[in-house]
């Protein structure tokens, strides 16, 4: 047998290798194919997933503004910071500089990431502001990424706290306006897919699966130059007569709409932090209280709505007191026999009762009734209540007489505003409204017009020198009003050390156009009559209104009067 020369042995081998080299070439080959054939629809799924993500488009809430397009609540996009606790955990060197940027305590900081560790996400901190943004993308930890949202912005802050809300860390309406209409306020996120690195940076877009639909805008009927002046008087008044609690409700007399609605003590909505409980309801629509004198102007229009009374009519209101079985009415004086203005210029409380009680209780509950108390006003704000006013089929005759000057009733300011707007109105009730109306609506005919406009004359005496609101006049413009100083009910009947003082008017009297609210409870000063305490914030309330929507003065310039006169008219009665 011939043996192999070395020379064979070594072409074999070379053969070997080339074979060796040829065979993991084709191997190779295949799976380029393989790859880039039958498993590239795989692979690019897991690319894809690696890489690819959906994202959110925030959408902005609407915005909200008063009759004239200034804004009242906006939102302003802002970043909130939130993390991977997957990937910052092992990151333990950043975590010091994180929680001194984001103003965390770095216990606190890391339970937060240690409870969380077999998630995703985690919310770090909302709402960051941009200098706080701005250092937490400089820092660059891994896992730690800023997400865009909206945060809520009030600009005229607490004097329009109780009427707009605010709304949550979510742009999610909560109390207000902001919740009765927040899905017409809200927004629709929208959604794309993007490209992102590994450190989950977004480094393209591709496509866009749905754009963001923002919310839309609300116009309301409220003025906010009037409602800063409304806030402005009635927080001085509260301080100046120390007083626990205040409204202030401004109508336009022509159409229902709001023109201020204001409270007192108010809140910041921008610090939510800040916000109490208890402080956040709107009184002007929440709370309700017994009405006093400012309920004599609906008995006397009963009264000549009933063709039992004329303007000419007298009673006897002597000697100050009035027994109604075994309840006594009284009057602070005894102001003898008075004609129907007599009783409304007087606030005659034994005069107010002698005529409802000479009236079918049918009769003066319709008038009532109409004029919207025990019903709801219907804004649909949140919490509004409806008051009471007990059925005719259960008076007795105390209730009777007591309803006739504002006790046994209870009332909201605003109902208390709707219902002096059906004697501005010449006897129409409108429906109120929070938006701003592009035609005054109908509303509904309650009393004869004749009647109201005779009782509105009657009024008028009010802020005269004989009546008990002189310090309601305003200058340059007749004024028809009521005042009220209701002693407050407490567990064990009527407290008799503590009041609410009450003004409620509308000018310029020979057509108003406006309607002023004034409510002041708990007033603990030297004063608390209505007309002294009520009264002015009207007057500069009303004043102020008058000049801004520039409506044309309707008085006869009155002489002067001297500091001695004026101060006595001012010392006015107890309602």
């Amino acid at each position: 047998m011939t043996t192999p020369s070395i020379a064979d042995r070594q072409q074999y081998r070379h053969y070997l290798v080339l074979a060796a080299f040829g065979f993991g070439l084709l191997v190779l080959l295949w799976r380029v194919v393989d790859l880039q054939w039958f498993d590239r629809g795989f692979l690019q799924g897991q690319a894809d997933a690696r890489h690819l993500r959906t994202v959110s488009l925030p959408a902005h809430r609407g915005m909200i503004t008063d009759r004239n397009g200034e804004p009242l609540a906006v939102s302003t996009p802002v970043d909130s910071v939130w993390a991977n606790p997957q990937e910052l955990v092992p990151a333990r060197e950043y975590l010091q500089a994180l929680a001194k940027i984001l103003e965390l305590d770095i216990d606190y900081l890391q339970r937060l990431l240690g409870r969380r560790a077999d998630r995703e996400f985690v919310y770090l901190r909302r709402h960051v502001p941009p200098a706080t943004a701005a250092q937490v993308r400089a820092l660059d930890a891994p896992g730690v990424y800023l997400q865009r949202e909206y945060r809520r912005y009030y600009p005229d802050g607490e004097v329009v706290a109780h009427l707009i809300g605010f709304t949550d860390i979510d742009d999610r309406g909560q109390e207000g306006l902001e919740l009765a209409y927040d899905d017409w306020l809200s927004g629709a996120d929208g959604a794309k897919r993007v490209l992102k690195d590994g450190r989950h940076h977004v480094i393209a877009d591709v496509e866009l699966i749905r754009p963001a639909s923002p919310g839309r805008d609300l116009r309301l009927s409220i003025d906010r130059r009037i409602q800063y002046q409304a806030y402005r008087e009635l927080k001085s008044a509260v301080q100046r007569h120390r007083a626990g609690s205040g409204s202030v409700v401004v109508l336009d007399a022509a159409t229902g709409e709001v023109l201020a609605m204001v409270n007192q003590p108010s809140f910041n909505p921008n610090n939510r932090h800040a916000i109490q409980p208890g402080a956040v309801r709107n009184r002007a629509v929440t709370d309700v209280l017994e009405p006093g004198s400012t309920m004599k102007p609906f008995t006397i229009a009963a009264a000549l709505q009933s063709g039992q009374y004329d303007i000419d009519s007298t009673v006897n209101t002597a000697p100050g007191y009035y027994r109604v079985g075994s309840n006594t009415v009284r009057d602070e004086h005894d102001n003898g026999w008075l004609d129907l203005a007599g009783i409304i210029r007087k606030s005659s409380n034994v005069g107010a009762s002698k005529v409802a009680l000479s009236l079918d209780p049918k009769q003066l509950w319709q008038v009532y009734s109409g004029a919207g108390f025990g019903t709801s006003v219907g804004t649909g704000f949140p919490g509004e209540v409806s008051g009471v006013l007990a059925s005719y089929h259960r008076w007795q005759k105390i209730e009777q007489a007591t309803l006739a000057f504002g006790y046994g009733i209870s009332v909201t300011p605003l109902q208390l505003a709707r219902a002096y707007g059906l004697l501005a109105n010449d006897g129409r009730l409108l429906p109120v409204s929070f938006l701003y109306q592009d035609e005054p609506p109908r509303g509904r005919s309650v009393l004869d017009p004749a009647v109201v406009r005779s009782v509105r004359r009657m009024m008028e005496a009010v802020v005269s020198n004989q009546g008990t609101a002189p310090l309601a006049r305003v200058p340059g413009y007749r004024v028809a009003g009521k005042t009220g100083t209701v002693h407050k009910a407490t567990a064990g009947g009527y407290a008799e050390d503590r009041y609410n003082a009450l003004f409620v008017g509308m000018a310029p009297a020979s057509d108003p156009r406006l309607v002023v609210a004034v409510v002041i409870n708990d007033p603990r000063g030297e004063d608390y009559f209505g007309g002294k305490v009520a009264g002015p914030v009207f007057s500069r309330v009303m004043s102020g209104a008058l000049r801004l929507l520039n409506l044309a003065p309707d008085a006869e310039p009155v002489p002067r009067q001297p500091a001695p006169l004026l101060r006595q008219a001012a010392a006015g009665g107890p309602a």
